[in-house]
């Protein structure tokens, strides 16, 4: 497996791996290559956006790092950062996750940012361990969704 930066030709990909989650666990959520687009690869607050690759090149997962504004509609605190995780369910449990968080944790030493929101669907079991895996400690629960933070200096 191997990882890039995400661009903006990925985003039919990404949105294959958003619908194949959709498909695989029901929840519905936006998954066009626009909304793709517009929130992960080109967001203006981005830090990083990365790809996971199989041995075929097919995108099978991706991970993206933004930094919180004000207003954060995750309630993330400012200059802290949000992150999403996105594993294809035929990818899951072959170490995507993992080998994507290594560069996110990196792009958020390099940014200068050591909280890193995650905001997990509380019925939302495996995407819950990933977090708690790698070390992300839940701090909040509202709404039916749970905050996990992870401090990067600390990992």
């Amino acid at each position: 497996m191997r990882t890039r930066p995400a661009v903006t030709g990925d985003a039919e990909a990404m949105s294959a791996v958003l619908r194949a989650i959709i498909a695989a666990y029901g929840r519905e959520r936006p998954s066009d290559p626009d909304f793709v687009l517009a929130t992960y690869i080109v967001h203006p607050d981005r830090v990083a956006c990365t790809v996971a690759l199989d041995e075929a090149g097919t995108i099978v997962g991706f991970q993206s790092l933004r930094w919180a504004r004000p207003g954060d509609s995750y309630g993330t605190p400012p200059g802290w950062g949000s992150i999403g995780t996105h594993v294809a369910p035929q990818a899951g449990r072959k170490g995507v996750g993992t080998t994507l968080f290594a560069v996110t944790r990196q792009a958020a030493l390099d940014a200068g940012i050591d909280r890193i929101d995650a905001a997990i669907a509380a019925n939302n079991e495996p995407g819950l361990a990933y977090y708690e895996a790698r070390g992300f400690r839940t701090h909040r629960t509202e709404n039916g969704v749970v905050h996990k933070l992870y401090t990067v200096s600390e990992g």
